[in-house]
């Protein structure tokens, strides 16, 4: 039995659901928002469709006592009406990190034991609050981190080679904001370096590197927020868990090194976090992943 509640049903948690309910991910399916109308609305948008799916999912709108057996919570709350055109993730931190608080409350009083996987930005920063908050081993804390910023990475790399997004390997890391940066060292097509390819065409990797870290922002301007592609990183993510994959995916997760939270692979299971990944990675990205592991730290010690 997959259990799995969805905390925040905005438009994330709203396209979470709708891709658990159709994939048939999970078998029951408790749907929380702090407004209990719209998470009843979800619920029974979601139960109407059941007749026309391919599966079968038990769905319903529950409390915090509901989670306490769930293998896994998504926490996909946000206020996502406080950026603006252009702006940064870390503007929703003052009103995220208020909600967070009283969440990691309710979900230790439910005596919840599972895995938790957050999109809730400023990600580093808010699933740091919840390695805090939560009685719940590190490892079993992730957020969703870079896990997009590497498919919109790919999805750019891939565009200019006229390619499948899934035949680019390679990541970008760091802090799911303006201090990430591509790791070029481990981009590759065809277990050939990018870096050798642009050049042999005259590519910009500056450019498409901005393009990448931009990819959120060119949505949000339009359509003023952003659904689609973070729903499928963070079911992405929660089907590895479930499936014990030991897949070496790239998300939001604690590392000693940096003593907080930051993206780099790891290898993911039914634990969560099984084991981080070091990559070789050269002189000057080691530097920039410094640097982006102290912004994120400068921006815990804001709220902390």
């Amino acid at each position: 039995m997959r259990k799995v509640g969805i905390i925040g049903l905005g438009h994330v948690g709203a396209t979470v659901a709708v891709n658990i309910v159709q994939g048939g991910f999970a078998d029951e399916l408790v749907l929380i928002d702090k407004k209990p109308e719209v998470a009843e609305a979800e619920a029974i948008d979601l139960q109407d469709s059941l007749a026309l799916q391919a599966f079968h999912t038990k769905v319903y709108t529950g409390s915090y006592d509901d989670l306490a057996d769930a293998d896994i919570v998504l926490s996909t709350l946000g206020h996502i009406e406080a950026i603006k055109p252009g702006g940064d993730r870390f503007t929703e931190l003052r009103l995220n990190a208020e909600e967070i608080k009283q969440v990691s409350e309710d979900l230790n009083t439910s005596g919840f034991k599972g895995v938790l996987i957050a999109t809730t930005n400023p990600n580093d920063v808010i699933v740091d609050m919840y390695a805090k908050y939560l009685n719940l081993p590190n490892q079993r804390i992730l957020g969703t981190g870079t896990y997009l910023d590497t498919a919109r990475m790919k999805r750019q790399v891939a565009g200019h080679l006229d390619l499948d997004p899934r035949s680019i390997e390679g990541y970008s890391l760091g802090e799911h904001g303006n201090s990430q940066f591509v790791a070029w060292s481990t981009v590759r097509v065809g277990g050939r370096s990018f870096a050798e390819i642009a050049a042999e065409k005259n590519l910009d990797l500056d450019q498409i590197e901005e393009a990448a870290r931009q990819g959120g922002f060119a949505v949000f301007n339009t359509k003023h927020y952003t659904n689609v592609a973070i729903a499928a990183a963070t079911v992405g993510l929660m089907n590895l868990v479930f499936s014990d994959a030991k897949n070496v995916a790239i998300c939001s997760h604690y590392d000693e090194k940096f003593g907080s939270y930051i993206s780099t692979p790891a290898l993911i299971g039914k634990a969560g976090v099984e084991e981080l990944i070091n990559l070789p990675l050269t002189a000057e990205e080691q530097v920039k992943l410094q640097a982006s592991a102290n912004e994120i730290q400068d921006k815990i010690k804001l709220f902390g």
